[in-house]
């Protein structure tokens, strides 16, 4: 299960980035907070707040992963980790000093989308060259395993801190250390032991080149569709989780991020399973996009707050399943000098839809309140894993019959 720790890069990386994830889920919770007070509670305002967040990978995704392969990963990840520190230390003095205003916020939020839209495919793509095509499943399998138990602890411990430190800013300002770990693990890593993929020099029409790339391999083509579809509403239920416990069961802080640890606790436990998983399959692929959908509308329409935490638990590891096996399957499937742009189209889809599904969750729970939020958000994805199926079959019968036609002068 922790094969891949036996790689002392790939050690250094993932304890550095244990603790930036504590502060990464600290930051989450304490800007969802954070708009919820500035705006009286708004769900629309915490829709927007989490759209800006993920518009950019949206609009410039792709171009991060074409930076991914055109450059080495490393230094553009100290550049990237950098950059966020300094922005969460921004938005944590202004906090501190009482000056915060919802505009701040969004601005926060739509900088930090911006960042990772360069950050997000390169950290993907460097995985490979820390531990190798072997050990790349389970590294990921371990990546997803830090990101949850951060999400276990980091929710949990940003409610007490808001309620014993009476507000937001210092969770900030924590934030900014905790990226300390991570820039320095970067540093020290050794380069000798690395696997890095030789840069793709700059040319024309690289991005069509990616785009073409995925479309002509439907081992690529499918997990990416799927994970779409998913994802798009994946980051509207974890935002509907505040919406639930504030609005719906009348939950304070603590209360609040108690859910959110029991969702996390869920997906540690998927990512933990997937890590003594040695094969991928697509049936391990749509079990969990189908289990994550039903699960999302029973947490809706859970009767009580006891029950509404147990459903959290099972929806985290249908969540999970699906990540980290769609992430595999891609990355296995793809050869190094395109990883980074083919990282960058997965990207864009896993998080780029969010702005869709964050406004169109939030809206529905603006007008019908948080339990219709989650309830649709579930039958989306129950739709989607259907579409995923349906769209891959519709654009590989086409590129075959393209491919089919004979050429004539």
């Amino acid at each position: 299960m922790f094969r891949s720790l036996k790689i002392r890069n790939y050690r250094m990386f993932a304890i550095g980035g244990a603790v930036s994830n504590v502060g990464t889920w600290l930051q989450r919770t304490a800007q969802d907070w954070l708009i919820l007070d500035l705006t009286h509670g708004s769900a629309a305002a915490l829709g927007t707040a989490t759209a800006l967040q993920f518009l950019p990978m949206l609009l410039f995704g792709m171009f991060g992963g074409v930076l991914a392969d055109r450059y080495p990963k490393r230094p553009l990840l100290i550049a990237a980790q950098t950059m966020m520190a300094v922005l969460a230390l921004a938005i944590g003095v202004l906090t501190m000093t009482g000056a915060a205003q919802e505009w701040h916020v969004y601005v926060m939020a739509f900088t930090l989308g911006m960042i990772s839209c360069v950050e997000v495919p390169t950290r993907q793509a460097f995985v490979v060259e820390m531990v190798g095509r072997d050990d790349l499943p389970n590294a990921i399998a371990l990546n997803s395993s830090s990101f949850n138990l951060a999400r276990v602890v980091g929710p949990a411990v940003a409610g007490m801190l808001i309620y014993l430190l009476g507000g937001t800013g210092p969770l900030f300002l924590i934030n900014a250390l905790t990226f300390a770990a991570v820039i320095s693990s970067l540093v020290f890593m050794r380069a000798s032991e690395l696997h890095p993929s030789d840069p793709v020099p700059r040319a024309k029409g690289q991005l069509r080149e990616g785009l073409a790339y995925v479309m002509r391999h439907e081992k690529l083509l499918m997990p990416i569709l799927l994970i779409a579809f998913v994802s798009m509403f994946s980051q509207a239920f974890s935002m509907s989780i505040a919406l639930m416990a504030r609005e719906e069961f009348q939950a304070g802080a603590s209360s609040f991020g108690l859910a959110s640890s029991m969702f996390a606790v869920g997906a540690l436990a998927g990512a933990l399973l997937a890590a003594r998983r040695s094969t991928i399959s697509r049936k391990v692929l749509f079990t969990g996009a189908i289990a994550f959908g039903v699960f999302q509308v029973a947490a809706g329409l859970a009767p009580s707050y006891l029950a509404y935490l147990a459903l959290l638990v099972p929806a985290g590891i249908a969540l999970i399943t699906v990540n980290t096996a769609a992430n595999a399957a891609v990355q296995l499937a793809t050869s190094p000098e395109m990883r980074g742009r083919v990282m960058g189209i997965y990207m864009l889809v896993f998080v780029g839809g969010s702005p869709i599904g964050a406004t169109l969750v939030g809206w529905l729970s603006e007008i019908g309140g948080p339990r219709a939020g989650a309830v649709f958000a579930g039958l989306f994805v129950l739709a989607g894993t259907a579409m995923a199926v349906l769209v891959t079959r519709l654009i590989t019968g086409r590129v075959a019959r393209r491919r089919a036609v004979p050429v004539t002068t």
